[in-house]
This record gives structure tokens, C-alpha cells and sequence, in this order.
């Protein structure tokens, strides 16, 4: 992953592969080798069908978090075999911070990068794992809105989810 100046034009990598750039929601110029955006079902497409010239906008995404996901793919694409891409995830999702992995979920869901996505919504599945509901919101800074009424009878409808 290269920033760009203007954003304007591509730079060609090294190896001259077709680039094409992409521009964060903050203005940030991202060249990209055609190899790493195509991890991205939506960049993908728009290759197939030619709108690329002169940047994708990605509106929804800020620079820092645009450059953590293609970290994720120029990695992918350039790994020679399947363990050493089981080691760069494992390090990869480990550093970075609980706002930068939702941030990243959602990054990887509006771009459709399936592997990343899947590897971010596990690590969060691991993080709630085993428990409660009051330690999740803490963990997520997520306000309870509801009545205590209404969270009894939640509880009484879906008696089979609170089951210790």
C-alpha cells in the first residue's frame, strides 16, 4: 500500500502491475496493485465494469482503517502458502485496538472482503464468548434502553438464550 499525492494517477508498483486508487473518506490517496483490491467483491466489480479512472471514493471509510484492510490484502495476495497467512492474521488482529477491529468490520462488509470479514466478526465472537449481557454492553459501551419490564419479558421469550 503506497499513498498518493494528488490521487489523480496511478504509481506503478515495482513489479508494474496495474494499480488503481483509492481515496478514505478523509481525502487519503491509497495506490493499489489490482491483485490486492480484487480481494474487495465491490472493487472488483468496479474494475469489471470500468469506473475506476480517477479513484474510487470509498465515503465510508477513513484513511487509517482503509490502510489497516489493505494491509490485510496486499498480504494476502503476496503470501506463498497457507500458514504464513494464518501467522500474519493471528499477529494482524492482534494489534490492533477493539475500535480499529469495528471499524474494520464494517470497512470489510461495506468493501464485501470476505476473509477479513470473517476473521474480524470471530474475533469478536471470541471476545463475547461465555458472557453476560451486562458484561457486553460494559465491554462495548452499549446502554441498555430498555425497561425492566421489557428486559423480563425478552428474558421470558427467549428463556433458551439466558440458560446458564
Amino acid at each position: 500500500m503506497a499513498s498518493a499525492g494528488s490521487g489523480d494517477e496511478t504509481v506503478p508498483t515495482a513489479t508494474a502491475t496495474a494499480t488503481i486508487t483509492l481515496i478514505s473518506s478523509d481525502g487519503e490517496h491509497f495506490a493499489v496493485p489490482e491483485t490486492a483490491a480484487n480481494l474487495s467483491e465491490t472493487i472488483h466489480h468496479m474494475i469489471e465494469d470500468g469506473c475506476t479512472d480517477g479513484g474510487v471514493p470509498l465515503p465510508k471509510i477513513a484513511g487509517g482503517v482503509l490502510a489497516k484492510v489493505l494491509e490485510y490484502c496486499n498480504k494476502h495476495t503476496a503470501a506463498s502458502d497457507k500458514e504464513e497467512v494464518e501467522r500474519f492474521d493471528k499477529a494482524f488482529i492482534e494489534a490492533v485496538d477493539q475500535g480499529m477491529l469495528l471499524d474494520m468490520v464494517l470497512a470489510a462488509n461495506y468493501l464485501n472482503v470476505k476473509g477479513l470479514l470473517d476473521l474480524t466478526c470471530q474475533t469478536i465472537a471470541d471476545m463475547i464468548q461465555n458472557k453476560s449481557v451486562e458484561e457486553i454492553r460494559r465491554m462495548f459501551n452499549i446502554k441498555n434502553d430498555l425497561t425492566p419490564e421489557e428486559e423480563a419479558e425478552i428474558r421470558r421469550e427467549n428463556q433458551w438464550a439466558f440458560d446458564d
